[in-house]
């Protein structure tokens, strides 16, 4: 299991000893808005954890918890698996920030830390992320990581907008666009 670490953010794949801080950011109404549209349980955060847990150990990859390295504190978690929770399909990334932490960044530091994960580790030829079509701060986030917009699709119960980038892609604008 991979720790990544960034300027202000260690990420760690999902352990029991994160059950607080996850449920703390699942249970908040804002940052699951877009997500399943209600807060989750302590008892489906702890279920997530025991699911994340098995993918990390059959793929090597899944959900890791952000860690603000200077207060140790969880204020967020990602994800690099597979869109639809389907092997058959591409990679996906995707993101959840405390509401205390949006708007800082964040998103875009963890995001290029998990794509290049997702490309150099993982050997990803393209990586998706979605999102539901009305929050643009996540598709911002998908813009300045260098991805480009592949339309509406059915994803999760919901429309989303789908962003995607292939390898080549990120090799090339490395340097350029996941910056910001």
């Amino acid at each position: 299991m991979t720790i990544l670490t960034t300027e202000r953010l260690r990420l760690e794949p999902f352990t029991d000893d994160h059950l607080d801080g996850l449920f703390a950011l699942n249970s908040d109404p804002a940052v699951m808005r877009y997500i399943t549209g209600r807060p989750d349980t302590r008892d489906e955060t702890q279920a997530g954890i025991e699911r994340v847990k098995a993918r990390w150990a059959e793929w090597g990859y899944s959900w890791w918890s952000f860690f603000d390295r200077a207060t140790g504190e969880i204020i967020g978690s990602g994800c690099i698996q597979h869109l639809g929770r389907d092997k058959a399909n591409p990679l996906e990334i995707g993101w959840r920030l405390r509401q205390t932490c949006w708007g800082q960044g964040y998103a875009s530091e963890a995001a290029r830390a998990m794509a290049g994960f997702a490309f150099d580790t993982v050997g990803a030829p393209l990586l998706c992320a979605v999102c539901h079509t009305e929050n643009q701060a996540s598709a911002k986030v998908m813009q300045r990581l260098g991805m480009h917009y592949r339309g509406v699709e059915r994803w999760y119960e919901m429309d989303t907008a789908v962003y995607e980038m292939t390898r080549d892609e990120w090799g090339a604008g490395r340097g350029h666009s996941a910056g910001a």
